[in-house]
């Protein structure tokens, strides 16, 4: 990975399993690799309670868009507050991610393309062309759409199509 720092890096806390969380992230998108770890040494370890020597962070980078992982506690959780959408050219391609990165997630998560993976991080999974559906000035277009849309779990584009036009 480039040394240059980008501005805004998403910072995933996950419990201890920062190892795992990287390894099945840059498995799931091919266009990824893994930088520099650092770890726990005795300072703070009063405050933290973690030995020595155990990983606290891993940097990572999919699709070019740097994050890094931190072993912490389960103190803090995730919500869908917070997402990463990944933007799809294809239906494959938004098969791909969705069968992906539902394995283990939270079944009930899952709605409107909106899904919770096995380490609770919020991802929406959207065709491309829906934001152009989305945004159509026909507005019994769009009314169709969201009325699709609203119904599914993973997106399905011939659908949204069909609705689409009608």
């Amino acid at each position: 990975m480039d040394t240059k720092i980008q501005k805004i890096t998403p910072n995933l806390w996950v419990d201890m399993n920062a190892e795992e969380a990287v390894n099945f992230y840059t498995s799931v998108f091919k266009n990824s690799k893994v930088g520099r770890t650092t770890y726990y040494t005795h300072a703070g370890k009063e405050i933290h309670g973690i030995d020595a020597g155990k990983v606290l962070t891993i940097e990572f980078q999919i699709e070019e868009q740097d994050f890094m992982a931190l072993n912490g506690s389960p103190a803090f959780q995730y919500t869908e507050a917070v997402s990463f959408i990944i933007n799809c050219e294809t239906q494959e391609e938004v098969d791909y991610y969705w069968d992906n990165l539902t394995q283990g997630g939270d079944v009930n998560a899952q709605e409107c393309g909106w899904l919770k993976d096995c380490f609770g991080v919020s991802w929406q999974v959207v065709p491309i062309e829906l934001n152009d559906m989305l945004v159509d000035a026909e507005a019994e277009k769009v009314e169709r759409v969201m009325a699709v849309l609203l119904q599914m779990k993973k997106l399905d584009l011939s659908e949204l199509r069909r609705a689409y036009e009608g």
